[in-house]
């Protein structure tokens, strides 16, 4: 009783809870600060401000004064009384007051505020809880009795009767408290994987929106590099235009001047013959304007095509000269084999562009450099720095592999093939498909390829090596992306047939 009178002289009269940070009006009345506050907003501008409880006004906004005092007696009361205005449970026995119940009585059904409590059995049927009004789920369905134990083949909870006689009789058991904490233990298990994983997921992501914005960063500046580039050669377009116009006109002009002269002389002659036909003296002059109008005929009759034509060329060899220097691309060079690493079974062609199989052996020197395991050759060529790419056509093999190789990969045993170590990258053709292979770990190419052309494409500073179908449009089949660590030396497999690089190999940086 006495402890529902302290909790109702605790509330504060605006929201009827415990009072949070009291403060005090001069006519000595209590409230929450954040309570008063807003009941002293609304009365701004009314003309004056009065105390919500007595009414007692004031001309100016009161000056709240903080109730420590109260404070202390509003957290010394509830750290007596845990979470009872959280439970909204009261007393079953304190019926003329709601008294907040303490604790329930699984075995009595009833709940129980402090004083009713004291004087509660304790004996040990009488189970003891935390305040609750669902007493009945904790009791057996059959027998009434407190559900104690945990049934692990059924996943139900049971009562002692279920366990000693019932269906449940001979299975595996838990306590109640046992298997709550075998299930929170699988609980925050679960949770921590969760947690690990949403870490990741969280790590990929912000790694994913950076290189997203490397990447939109890159395309803008590379677009207003292209559209200065475009403004720049359509300029010099215009200027092509204009010039190769000129160059026309002046042809025509050239052209056409003699000839309306000498059209307008023998519009007159043709006048004065007209006059004179009968004058014989005229002779002398037609054969002269006949001179002239063959030799018009023969010598200026038509426009120099070739003289125009080496304009134009000469103007879009500039700008193609222009678009190099934009992309910085340097002037292609062939790529060669290196007979010194190529397996004794192979053939080189003369051009150093063609490898074939062959079942003569070439008998070479052997060397250090030259494979002796499989029928492999490498480029002369090394890259260890910018952006390349060349070609290979596989039409004429049924059977081979290409791709990128470090200098350092073994001559000899079966992890020399192509792919089949961590120095090596390479695309396997074979009949009916073909799949992409590094470290002996396959990547499937789905559907096979569409063209007997194919592009390997290197960035070595971005540790990227990529492979594209030269089919119509061309199509990206995979890139590999690491950190590169020796130079790189294009790698052929032939095991039938013939492989030819038919491209020729850029250097190019955006």
């Amino acid at each position: 009783m006495a402890s529902a009178d302290l909790r109702q002289e605790l509330n504060c009269s605006i929201c009827l809870e415990m009072y949070n940070d009291p403060v005090m009006l001069s006519c000595g009345h209590n409230f929450c600060r954040i309570c008063i506050d807003r009941v002293l907003d609304t009365q701004k501008g009314s003309g004056g401000y009065s105390c919500p409880q007595c009414r007692k006004r004031s001309r100016s906004r009161p000056t709240l004064q903080r109730n420590i005092t109260l404070r202390n007696i509003v957290e010394t009361f509830r750290s007596t009384q845990p979470d009872q205005t959280e439970t909204g449970i009261f007393c079953t026995h304190c019926i003329h007051y709601p008294v907040p119940a303490v604790k329930s009585c699984l075995h009595c059904e009833a709940s129980l505020c402090d004083n009713h409590l004291r004087v509660h059995s304790k004996s040990p049927e009488h189970v003891l809880t935390d305040p609750t009004t669902s007493m009945e789920n904790r009791k057996c369905s059959i027998h009434r009795e407190l559900l104690k134990y945990y049934c692990t083949e059924d996943s139900s909870c049971i009562c002692v009767t279920c366990r000693l006689d019932g269906e449940h009789r001979g299975h595996k058991m838990e306590t109640l408290d046992e298997a709550s904490e075998n299930k929170k233990q699988k609980l925050r298990n679960v949770l921590q994987k969760l947690l690990a994983n949403r870490m990741e997921i969280e790590q990929r992501v912000q790694s994913l929106q950076e290189l997203k914005g490397k990447v939109q960063e890159k395309s803008a500046g590379l677009t207003e590099r292209v559209t200065a580039l475009f403004i720049e050669l359509r300029r010099h377009l215009e200027d092509l235009e204009k010039r190769v116009r000129r160059k026309i006109s002046s042809q025509e002009e050239r052209i056409s001047c003699p000839l309306s002269d000498l059209i307008n002389k023998l519009e007159i002659k043709k006048e004065d013959l007209s006059r004179k036909m009968e004058d014989i003296d005229t002779e002398e002059g037609d054969n002269e304007d006949r001179e002239r109008h063959d030799r018009l005929l023969h010598d200026g009759g038509d426009l120099d095509v070739a003289k125009i034509s080496h304009t134009l060329h000469k103007g879009l060899s500039y700008m193609r000269k222009e678009v190099h220097v934009f992309f910085n691309i340097q002037e292609a060079s062939d790529i060669l084999l290196d007979v010194n690493t190529a397996h004794n079974n192979l053939q080189i062609s003369d051009d150093m562009k063609t490898v074939s199989r062959s079942d003569i052996e070439q008998n070479r020197p052997e060397t250090p450099e030259r494979f002796r395991w499989w029928s492999q050759v490498l480029s002369s060529q090394r890259f260890s720095s910018g952006r390349h790419y060349w070609e290979v056509d596989v039409r004429e093999s049924e059977l081979c592999i290409f791709g990128m190789c470090y200098p350092s990969i073994e001559r000899e045993g079966v992890q020399s093939l192509i792919g089949n170590n961590k120095k090596s990258w390479g695309l396997h053709r074979y009949i009916g498909g073909c799949y992409l292979m590094h470290d002996n770990k396959q990547i499937r190419i789905s559907p096979d390829l569409s063209s007997n052309r194919v592009r390997i494409s290197l960035d070595y500073e971005a540790g990227q090596l990529s492979f594209y179908d030269l089919c119509d449009p061309i199509r990206h089949l995979h890139t590999f992306t690491t950190t590169f660590t020796e130079p790189l030396h294009a790698g052929l497999y032939v095991s039938k047939g013939h492989i030819k690089i038919s491209g020729r190999v850029r250097r190019f940086l955006l």
